[in-house]
């Protein structure tokens, strides 16, 4: 079993923000945002793996109540030095199983993180524990990247994601258990402060479109929408992510 706490502990916590670039940039988070507060409806949100507050920071911004589930104190802790808890609360757990209330308009999770959890047995906990969260006809949003296993050669048992100087990624496979570890290099002196190179690893549990459809039904949910980003790009066999709304039946 993986210790997330010290996978995502106070190193990883300081260095996670790029404010304005990359994930971070106003072009990945306007859409998201503007996404997110339209299907909430003006109805509150909570956020799976709030992290750092990214997405949930912005979105109250936008007039969106956020309640975010964190299981790291350390993320939870760079966050509170950016938002307060009469701002932005968190319930410090398992996103599996804690709970931050009831009658919510909308659950999300963004940025691949339902791949964390390591077994299709606690990722249908998680859609089970986004609908004890929701109201009738409530939605549950993933953002999840679709598994490039046709880039495997013969043979090989991994892939190089990023190439560029001073960083490579390199991920390896294991098909049998859809596990996927990520290795990330780090080789800049002027960033990692020795000419050695610094590597760090993270596991993930890949998931299908369609097994991800199956453990939302599962959960008492039905995909509304898929689209290959934010922007409601149409999705396809080329697509490299996705975001899927699921939406719980409304009451009779």
């Amino acid at each position: 079993m993986v210790d997330q706490q010290r996978l995502w502990d106070a190193e990883v916590a300081q260095s996670y923000d790029t404010p304005g670039e990359g994930m971070f940039s106003d072009d990945v988070l306007g859409p998201t945002v503007g996404v997110l507060a339209e299907l909430a409806q003006g109805g509150r949100a909570v956020e799976f793996a709030v992290g750092t507050g990214r997405v949930a920071i912005p979105l109250r911004d936008a007039g969106v109540q956020v309640v975010g589930i964190e299981l790291s104190t350390a993320m939870v802790a760079r966050l509170r030095e950016k938002a307060s808890a009469d701002r932005l609360p968190v319930v410090e757990g398992d996103m599996t199983t804690a709970h931050a209330g009831e009658g919510f308009a909308l659950v999300y999770l963004v940025y691949n993180t339902i791949s964390n959890l390591l077994t299709q047995e606690v990722q249908v906990e998680c859609f089970r524990n986004a609908a004890r969260h929701l109201a009738p006809g409530g939605c549950f949003v993933v953002e999840l990247w679709v598994p490039e296993l046709r880039a495997l050669a013969p043979g090989y048992r991994g892939t190089v994601e990023v190439s560029e100087p001073g960083y490579l990624l390199v991920d390896t496979v294991d098909t049998l258990q859809q596990l996927i570890v990520s290795h990330h290099v780090r080789f800049d002196p002027e960033i990692t402060g020795s000419r050695e190179a610094r590597v760090g690893r993270s596991p993930h549990r890949y998931i299908w479109p369609s097994e991800l459809d199956l453990m939302a039904r599962l959960a008492g949910f039905e995909l509304e929408s898929r689209w290959a980003d934010w922007d409601r790009g149409a999705f396809t066999g080329e697509s490299r992510s996705h975001v899927s709304v699921y939406r719980l039946p409304a009451q009779s």
